[in-house]
């Protein structure tokens, strides 16, 4: 990447100083938001990964004096956008989506990824004492994502599912027996509204049934 390209990407992310910072630049949730297939999204994901570690290698490379909090901001923001692909690829099996082209494309990118932060730790930088702790979570966060993106997706669903089931189990034990029964409710009328707006039906348009 070109030092322009990676210059205005820092900027873009070193902005928001005072501010809570997104992890996102603004232009990337807007591109985000637009996608709304679960593959489309986590190529896009994948593209900020890659974007992010361009930036680190730039950074890394280059003695310059301040640069330990831009690369601590910089591995933050990469292992959050590691962290919302697992998120997009569960909530899309939870829902019975496809997203085995997107990760594939995940897998693949987050193979070399991973290389690169385990690279950038190896060289020992001299200001690494500044920014090792989020470089090691980036680290994990990368190695346990690489791990499930290559986890087979069937099985990966049906985790999804029962880690879904324990949740809901764990908030309905919380609530009290109103609550309880509301929730139950509620969850069942959205069922049976699904249902109706899936079941199947041999009609044409317009077409009325004669009663017997």
């Amino acid at each position: 990447m070109r030092w322009r390209t990676v210059g205005a990407v820092w900027l873009a992310i070193a902005i928001p100083v005072l501010a809570q910072r997104d992890f996102l630049t603004a232009d990337e949730a807007d591109q985000i938001r637009v996608a709304q297939e679960a593959n489309l999204r986590l190529k896009l994901y994948v593209h900020f990964a890659e974007q992010r570690m361009s930036l680190l290698k730039q950074l890394t490379a280059q003695d310059k004096p301040g640069r330990s909090k831009f690369i601590h901001d910089t591995l933050e923001d990469f292992t959050k956008i590691i962290e919302a692909i697992d998120t997009v690829a569960d909530d899309a099996l939870k829902r019975g989506a496809a997203v085995d082209e997107g990760m594939a494309a995940v897998a693949s990118a987050e193979k070399v990824l991973l290389v690169e932060l385990e690279r950038i730790e190896e060289s020992k930088p001299k200001d690494a004492g500044r920014y090792q702790f989020v470089l090691t979570t980036a680290i994990e966060t990368t190695r346990d994502s690489l791990e499930m993106s290559l986890e087979d997706l069937k099985e990966r669903k049906a985790e999804v599912l029962t880690k879904a089931r324990e949740e809901k189990k764990e908030r309905e034990a919380l609530m009290t027996p109103e609550d309880a029964a509301e929730r139950r409710a509620a969850d069942k009328k959205t069922a049976e509204a699904e249902t109706k707006k899936k079941a199947p039906t041999l009609r044409r348009k317009g077409e009325v049934v004669k009663q017997p």
